[in-house]
């Protein structure tokens, strides 16, 4: 269990790397329009910090302090930047799961995220599909706005 979550996140993550680096204007990363109020930039700055705070603070001990404001305030980061943020979280995943087996995944997630215990093992798929939801949200993002 623990290596097909490594993998699946470290898939995800990569997905998200390459959909970062398809948007043709930089620029575009930033833009929302209408009834989009997020950007692939602050998605992509969410989806780092987010797996930070959960994966790295607390089950891998990494010291990673959150700042969930700027996951949103912060704009026109350069693409590089969010490319290393990203590389920087994916070596974070392997290093912080591969610590776990699987007796570890059956314990309770340090935080009641969601107002009840859970096990390490739910969480850790329930930031896989947060992971995958805003993956598409940057895809659609980018295919929406971008079209230069």
């Amino acid at each position: 269990m623990i290596d097909s979550l490594i993998t699946l996140f470290k898939r995800d993550l990569t997905a998200l790397k390459k959909e970062i680096n398809l948007y043709n204007n930089e620029e575009n990363l930033w833009n929302v329009e209408g009834d989009v109020s997020n950007c692939a930039g602050n998605l992509c700055l969410h989806i780092v910090g987010n797996l930070n705070h959960f994966v790295g603070s607390q089950l891998g001990n990494t010291g990673y302090v959150r700042k969930r404001d700027l996951e949103f305030s912060l704009k026109n980061v350069p693409v590089d930047e969010l490319n290393k943020q990203v590389d920087d979280t994916i070596a974070m995943i392997e290093s912080s799961l591969v610590k776990l087996n699987q007796e570890d995944l059956q314990q309770s997630y340090p935080l009641e995220v969601f107002g009840y215990a859970m096990t390490n093992e739910y969480f850790l798929l329930h930031l896989g599909m947060h992971l995958a939801y805003h993956l598409g949200q940057v895809n659609y993002h980018r295919r929406l706005l971008d079209n230069t």
